[in-house]
């Protein structure tokens, strides 16, 4: 699976660089999800402005991971770049009711900053 990773000091940013989201390439993202939280990042943004085929709503059940993970760590996962070709494959599976989307990479950056600093307020840190 060809994919980028840029890490930040709060967040990662995962950008997708695969046409297709399908079974073959999902334990790839997965598996990458797995390493990025062992690492110490809770705070994750997954990019799939490139993906323009997700046939199978089984294959998005790799973004139900992250979010679990960032969860248990006490950050965000957080989904961006959809289009309207995968958007609705995304509304039948009923992703959208666990995990954060957001229309693009600013907003979702914003997203984690505003809840880092909500917990900064709050004493959560």
């Amino acid at each position: 699976m060809k994919f980028s990773v840029d890490k930040h000091d709060k967040y990662v940013t995962l950008k997708l660089k695969e046409p297709r989201f399908t079974n073959d390439n999902a334990p790839g993202l997965k598996s990458e999800l797995y390493l990025l939280n062992a690492e110490g990042f809770k705070n994750i943004i997954v990019d799939l402005s490139h993906v323009k085929e997700c046939k199978d709503a089984q294959d998005l059940s790799c973004l139900l991971v992250g979010d679990r993970l960032c969860k248990s760590a006490g950050g965000l996962f957080i989904v961006t770049g959809i289009n309207d070709e995968i958007a609705p494959i995304i509304e039948l599976s009923n992703i959208f009711q666990s995990v954060t989307f957001v229309n693009t990479l600013a907003e979702a950056t914003d997203f984690i900053f505003m809840d880092e600093l909500e917990k900064e307020f709050r004493g959560d840190k």
